[in-house]
């Protein structure tokens, strides 16, 4: 340690002299041998003195030692108690013009002395965004996208700042996502994919960021790395595949998006992936891929291809699992498909199978979402199916039982489901459930929700066209009278809600009209 006293006297006493360069060097090599030989001495060693005050002067005056100063420096800022003297000092702003340098020495030490002072703190970190580093940090990963040292260091600081919202709106300046993914296509290690991964899902949270990448091709490279994957049963790929559906998620904002991402075939890929966990234990990978796939089914033009491609078959088949979160998660995607289908929901519709396990689950007391879920399924199939088979098909399931008692969900939007679909089903064959209408005592409920204050408005205009469509029915008309409905509808015309008057006026206007029957 006396030797490492001398080499600290020396560098305060002669630091600044630019005659000295040999001497000075020697000396801040001498300081690296002795953290490597004792770090917690020499780094009390280094605290007592003034060594740091004169690191940054042969930083700002000493441009041969600067590179050995950075380096030193990047060294003594591993201590945690070291980043406080560092900051007094005002290392930082000291170091940030060197990340203009174009020695890639200089940029090593400088990037890891300036990441390591401003690890976890978050004030330091935005005056680095506030002085300007974005860009640096973008043309580094842009000038040396080869160097593995450099860019793994350039990765870290991204990393590190890109959940502030100023780096985030500063980097969508720039085009680091066209970097970033170029770094993605190239990366082999799973310690460079998981932080790629860490830096783009931080970045997805920006909507200028995200349409970014999606420009820069990140969906045919994450279509590539499922591909690759898949079929995998390491640990480390796993981790790999799920932070790839996870993103795949966060980038599925506007149907754009969407659609390029099915283009480019990432739907089969997360296909083969569930089928391969659907009877895992560990569900953390299905949660994201189910998350990713039931997104990619919203846009319109998705679900025909979709169809086209056979996708619902091959949900239908992984409906196998016996994993609540997974049942919910897959009948949710087969929602999405049907939604405005008419074709998917004929398909989904007339498969017994499906619609007997459906009811099953409709059935489920332990598990609220799945059995929601299949509710809303069901009713999806039959809102937007136009074909007298699926509706006689849904009857023979018993399914319209539970559509009935979705007419009184504590939620709103799947009571308006079961309302439009049993009218929908009711104007395309009545007369096939006719029966089950009676055995379920629908007016029955309709009345009770047309009574009832708490009652939506929504709600109430869906029951009287309900009402509207079994008044084709003789039998089912004969209940409608005997159940004083009427009485209601009348109060009903005073309603605080016009589209409820105008709806109870017309009811009463067919209820009131001679039966034909």
């Amino acid at each position: 340690m006396e030797t490492l006293s001398h080499h600290l006297d020396y560098l305060e006493l002669c630091g600044d002299d630019p005659k000295a360069e040999e001497d000075i060097i020697a000396s801040l090599n001498g300081i690296l041998q002795a953290l490597t030989e004792d770090k917690q001495r020499t780094f009390s060693l280094i605290k007592e003195s003034g060594i740091l005050l004169t690191l940054a002067k042969i930083l700002k005056s000493n441009p041969r030692c600067a590179v050995k100063a950075a380096q030193v420096l990047s060294e003594i800022a591993k201590n945690d108690e070291m980043k406080k003297p560092c900051i007094e000092a005002d290392l930082v702003l000291t170091l940030i013009p060197f990340l203009e340098s174009t020695d890639q020495e200089m940029l090593l030490h400088a990037g890891r002395a300036i990441g390591r002072i401003c690890y976890d703190n978050r004030d330091l970190q935005e005056e680095l965004v506030k002085v300007g580093v974005i860009p640096s940090l973008v043309r580094i990963l842009t000038d040396h996208a080869e160097s593995e040292p450099l860019v793994h260091v350039d990765l870290l600081a991204l990393c590190n700042l890109a959940d502030l919202d100023t780096a985030k709106e500063a980097l969508s300046k720039t085009k680091v996502a066209e970097q970033l993914v170029k770094q993605l296509r190239r990366a082999e290690s799973h310690e460079r994919l998981e932080i790629i991964f860490e830096v783009l899902q931080t970045l997805a949270e920006n909507d200028a960021l995200k349409v970014q990448l999606v420009e820069a091709g990140v969906q045919e490279v994450l279509s590539d790395i499922l591909l690759r994957l898949q079929g995998s049963s390491q640990a480390e790929d796993t981790c790999i595949v799920k932070a790839t559906s996870d993103l795949i998620v966060s980038l599925l904002l506007g149907d754009g998006n969407c659609v390029r991402m099915v283009q480019v075939g990432v739907i089969h890929q997360l296909l083969d992936l569930l089928e391969k966990h659907v009877e895992s234990e560990d569900i953390s990978v299905q949660h994201a891929a189910l998350s990713a796939l039931r997104n990619l089914a919203i846009p319109v033009v998705n679900k025909v291809q979709m169809l086209e491609e056979g996708v619902a078959e091959r949900i239908q088949a992984l409906l196998r699992s016996e994993m609540p979160p997974v049942q919910f998660k897959l009948l949710g995607t087969l929602r999405m498909l049907a939604d405005g289908q008419a074709d998917a929901a004929e398909i989904l519709g007339q498969d017994p199978t499906l619609l007997n396990r459906l009811v099953q689950w409709c059935d489920v007391s332990d598990d609220s979402d799945v059995s929601g879920e299949a509710n809303r399924l069901l009713a999806s199939i039959l809102r937007h199916n136009r074909s007298q088979e699926v509706v006689k098909a849904v009857q023979e399931a018993q399914g319209v039982k539970h559509l009935v008692s979705m007419t009184l969900s504590e939620h709103t939007a799947m009571q308006n489901e079961a309302l439009n679909a049993l009218a929908i089903a009711s104007a395309i064959d009545l007369e096939t459930l006719e029966e089950s209408f009676k055995e379920t005592q629908l007016v029955q409920s309709l009345h009770k929700l047309l009574q009832d204050n708490n009652t939506s408005a929504e709600v109430k205009y869906n029951s009287m066209s309900l009402l509207c469509s079994l008044l084709n029915s003789g039998h089912l008309r004969q209940e409608i009278e005997d159940s004083k409905i009427e009485e209601t509808l009348e109060q009903l015309c005073s309603h605080n809600n016009a589209d409820v008057v105008k709806e109870a006026l017309t009811t009463l206007q067919i209820l009131k009209r001679e039966s034909p029957y």
